[in-house]
């Protein structure tokens, strides 16, 4: 079913919608939600949160890029997720060292005014990805939005993981550049 009659199916409140929704993105959320969470029954309660959240969603919001909409809620809610599981016990894996490494361009979203201007900020975040070469996109998505490990992004690019590491060490220093430019301050 095309993406824009399931959004359909959500604003006449059919609950059709979420098994086509399901039927058509499940294992894309499932991939998401994977590779954050690692444990099948965290990654199973977060598609059901997907769902639930998208059921709250749509509408009011009526999302364009609907596989991008799902796909953003299910990372947000599987990050949730990991710090909730996570807080007493920090230390290594992967989901820590992909937010410590963002952490040094990205600023800090405690604040009120940080919350307020986050949709500013995505917008800069993609437009920043969207201007890459398609390798370096694939590597920074890769990396931040489906939290593959740089020996996966290594392998799949023909690659070594030192060569991975340093052009994804520049990439973020690009993205700082450009968040400062635009007047965001890192942590």
């Amino acid at each position: 079913m095309e993406d824009n009659k399931i959004v359909e199916l959500f604003f006449r409140r059919d609950q059709q919608a979420i098994r086509e929704t399901d039927n058509k993105y499940g294992s894309y959320c499932k991939k998401i939600a994977g590779n954050i969470l690692k444990s099948f029954q965290d990654v199973e309660e977060c598609i059901d949160d997907t769902y639930i959240k998208l059921w709250n969603k749509i509408p009011p919001k009526r999302p364009i890029a609907f596989k991008g909409f799902v796909g953003k809620i299910t990372r947000e809610l599987a990050y949730d997720r990991y710090r909730a599981l996570s807080a007493g016990k920090r230390g290594g894996g992967e989901i820590t060292a992909v937010l410590e490494e963002l952490d040094e361009c990205i600023p800090d979203s405690g604040s009120v005014e940080n919350s307020i201007m986050g949709k500013e900020l995505e917008g800069i975040v993609s437009d920043f990805v969207e201007s890459l070469p398609q390798k370096e996109a694939y590597m920074f998505m890769g990396r931040y939005f489906y939290s593959y490990d740089i020996a996966f992004i290594a392998k799949k690019l023909g690659m070594t993981k030192n060569n991975v590491s340093v052009d994804l060490c520049r990439l973020r220093g690009k993205l700082k550049t450009r968040l400062i430019k635009e007047g965001y301050q890192a942590v």
